[in-house]
């Protein structure tokens, strides 16, 4: 609660952020390869696996903390933000808000519109890293509660890395002696990899082969982090 946050001038957002990571304290046992995170290697691309509710949370919480509160600005979905307190800590740590699944109870969705000015999510996390920020991103794409393998995933951090030529950092969130369904309160441990530094294209796009075999590096290392096997059966065409 004493630690000094040098990039944060608001006290709100400072003791958000303080209250979040003393949260974690009580369910995030371990946090490895802090180091690659620092803010001098800023901009990069952190991918996650995402296995709970409260991970998303807890864990830009822990990271941003350390970081001294230089923001790692992570994709949300838009629905989260309806969310009375949980919106205003998105609204507070700057979220690129992703809107493309619809919300439950389905009524909610009449107020979808009002999410989704421009630019894109990928727009915007673009001009994040051109601005010298780092962005976060779950690519699984929703909560994936089996304890042994990852989901397809989307591919949207490895497009975003192949056009900037950005790093990515991919992290592995481990639940220790979890065994088929993981739950919101399970104790979690947080891995941090080496940056993978991408791949040159071929022109100013990537080739959907590029995208793809970048796509399952990125994947392929999640999974050997968070102890979770990927696999690119039934991978998209």
């Amino acid at each position: 609660m004493r630690w000094a946050l040098p990039a944060q001038r608001n006290t709100l957002d400072a003791w958000v952020v303080r209250g979040l990571a003393l949260l974690a304290r009580q369910q995030v046992l371990a946090v490895d390869g802090l180091h690659h995170v620092r803010a001098a290697h800023d901009p990069f691309i952190l991918a996650v696996n995402h296995s709970t509710r409260t991970e998303s949370l807890l864990v830009p919480a822990l990271l941003i903390l350390h970081r001294g509160e230089r923001l790692i600005h992570f994709f949300a979905d838009w629905n989260f933000r309806l969310i009375p307190g949980i919106g205003l800590i998105y609204r507070r740590a700057q979220t690129i808000t992703v809107t493309r699944k619809s919300a439950k109870p389905a009524f909610l969705n009449a107020l979808k519109p009002f999410y989704m000015a421009p630019p894109c999510a990928l727009e915007r996390a673009r001009q994040q890293l051109a601005n010298g920020n780092s962005v976060g991103i779950f690519p699984e794409g929703t909560v994936n509660r089996d304890s042994g393998r990852l989901l397809l995933g989307h591919r949207g951090a490895a497009y975003l890395s192949l056009t900037t030529r950005t790093p990515v950092i991919p992290a592995g969130i481990r639940f220790p002696g979890a065994q088929g369904r993981i739950d919101d309160h399970a104790h979690m441990e947080v891995s941090i990899g080496a940056p993978l530094a991408p791949p040159r294209i071929h022109g100013r796009r990537p080739s959907r082969a590029e995208l793809r075999g970048w796509h399952a590096v990125v994947m392929n290392e999640i999974g050997r982090l968070s102890g979770k096997l990927w696999t690119h059966v039934g991978d998209r065409r």
